[in-house]
């Protein structure tokens, strides 16, 4: 029987044994839990999403968790994947964010038009130890495909970062800036929207870029 990968989303009474309980009826039905989160919930209530791979039965198993007592409404929805798509974190100075979002923005419309799903996050930090943090937050982001680096002057710790992310599997990409991260990074660009730009071609399905078959990696 084909596999399909669906979201759940639950709304259950709160207290302990919760995801034992909801994941236990999963198991049953041989689904395959690939992605849980614990979202904002009212008071007494838990409001929980799961993604999950298994076999196309899906009415059953949204019939059996409604039979838990504590479950209050269970749905089946979208995965994030089919809706927000691949994720690019564009982080540092403020001003540099913008415009390698602005780039970002405009070619992501090009391809999520021709069937991408691509989006686009940013956040504007300054100080090499949040910078890091981050950094290194960004590995364990669901769907981030690629970490675009956007300042002036960064090093030490952040480049430390960058190589522990891209070890992963993170695309890095620098703007041309001070410090020892465009060291680190898998592209260094000098202009931020064409950084923006090159970013989401390089993750694009629909694109024939491919940072790997580059010759030169500093442009």
């Amino acid at each position: 029987m084909s596999q399909v990968t669906i979201g759940l989303e639950i709304r259950a009474h709160d207290g302990p044994g919760v995801l034992h309980q909801l994941t236990g009826v999963m198991a049953q039905h041989d689904a395959d839990i690939t992605s849980v989160a614990i979202l904002q919930s009212d008071p007494g209530t838990s409001h929980l999403y799961f993604e999950v791979r298994m076999a196309a039965l899906v009415d059953v198993l949204l019939a059996d968790l409604r039979a838990l007592p504590i479950v209050v409404e269970a749905t089946a929805t979208s995965t994030m994947q089919r809706v927000f798509g691949k994720r690019i974190i564009i982080m540092g100075g403020g001003a540099q964010v913008g415009q390698v979002a602005i780039g970002a923005i405009m070619e992501a419309d090009r391809h999520n038009i021709r069937g991408e799903h691509i989006s686009v996050d940013t956040i504007p930090l300054v100080g090499e130890k949040p910078l890091a943090e981050a950094v290194r937050a960004v590995g364990r982001l669901p769907r981030a495909k690629a970490l675009v680096l956007a300042g002036s002057l960064m090093g030490g710790e952040i480049e430390k970062a960058v190589r522990e992310v891209r070890a992963q599997g993170l695309l890095v990409v620098s703007l041309n800036m001070a410090g020892s991260v465009p060291d680190a990074a898998d592209l260094v660009v000098t202009d931020p929207v064409q950084a923006g730009v090159m970013t989401v071609m390089a993750i694009a399905d629909t694109a024939k870029f491919s940072v790997d078959r580059l010759s030169r990696r500093v442009f």
